[in-house]
């Protein structure tokens, strides 16, 4: 996914969480609904988070320097671990919390019961538009890799947040829609405190999937099966079809690091293997676009009689007198 990948989706879904969290802190207001609450502060997190994304993607377009010679482009993965940091804490923490404390009183919801219904409704259908962008601007770049397995081994964060993201929000409003309407059937303001606490476990399990992602790719992860099938190929279509050691690493989304020790015929002149190098580098650059750093160091290729000539004999036993 270039640069410019996932932007719509995260303003997609900017637009519908900030115009359901007011609504939704209106209903706690109204109401006292303690699974409103949990659903405003979990839109308030997600309006922040996708601030935190599109703030990654402009601090990694930093040109390269003296103190970061690679470049900024794991920016993009730094800010979408502030992500799962902030679903953790502000989110799931705090909906557990709120819930825990409807626990301890619960009560009956007051005044228009039935706002919070219709806020979670037309909740609902926004998210829904927010996941669908989601959806579509995947559907472009995961080509035949199921959704879970796309989330896993993409190594652009902003999709696979953004689907977990209105995916958790989905799922939280039906528990919000659940908690609160058994309330009003009841009379119980246990329902309330249930719904609450689901939400926060929800969120707190995102949090850990998104967290454990993007360490991954922090970390430094190699480029995909296909990518490194598709850079094999490149060396198999060069000169240099001796690949002793072949190393990738994702920098950022965009930006791939590949270093290789190639073997090389004797008697190779420096502008020959200059042209080879040259080769090499143009055919990878044409199946992987995203491999900006590519250092190829040349070795001398042994031929078997020469590497048998260097190996010394094996030892043989002395013989035993008669």
């Amino acid at each position: 996914m270039s640069a410019e990948g996932g932007t719509k989706a995260i303003i997609a879904a900017l637009s519908a969480n900030l115009g359901i969290g007011v609504t939704k802190f209106i209903a706690w207001g109204l109401t006292g609904a303690s699974s409103m609450l949990a659903e405003g502060i979990h839109s308030v997190v997600d309006s922040g988070n996708q601030v935190l994304l599109l703030v990654g993607k402009r601090k990694a377009a930093r040109a390269a320097d003296d103190t970061h010679p690679f470049g900024y482009a794991r920016n993009r993965y730094y800010y979408a671990f502030l992500v799962a940091v902030m679903l953790f804490t502000l989110g799931g923490l705090f909906s557990l919390f709120e819930a825990w404390q409807k626990w301890q009183d619960p009560e009956p919801l007051e005044g228009w019961v039935w706002v919070p219904l219709v806020v979670l409704l037309i909740a609902m259908a926004l998210e829904g538009s927010s996941l669908r962008t989601a959806v579509k601007e995947g559907n472009q770049v995961r080509g035949g890799l199921g959704w879970f397995s796309y989330i896993r081994r993409s190594r652009s964060p902003e999709i696979p947040v953004i689907l977990l993201e209105d995916t958790a929000a989905l799922i939280g409003l039906l528990c919000a829609f659940f908690g609160i309407s058994m309330t009003i059937i009841t009379g119980d303001g246990i329902w309330d405190a249930i719904g609450t606490a689901l939400i926060g476990i929800l969120l707190i399990v995102v949090a850990v999937i998104l967290a454990r992602e993007t360490k991954s790719l922090i970390m430094g992860e190699s480029v995909t099966p296909d990518d490194l099938e598709r850079i094999r190929g490149a060396f198999a279509a060069s000169p240099l079809t001796d690949v002793i050691h072949l190393r990738t690493m994702h920098l950022g989304p965009d930006d791939v690091m590949i270093a290789a020790k190639v073997g090389v015929e004797h008697g190779v002149s420096v502008d020959q293997l200059a042209e080879h190098i040259d080769r090499a580098e143009r055919l990878i650059r044409e199946v992987v676009p995203a491999a900006r750093l590519i250092f190829i160091e040349p070795d001398l290729r042994r031929d078997p009689a020469s590497a048998s000539a260097l190996t010394p004999p094996p030892e043989t036993p002395p013989e035993e007198p008669a």
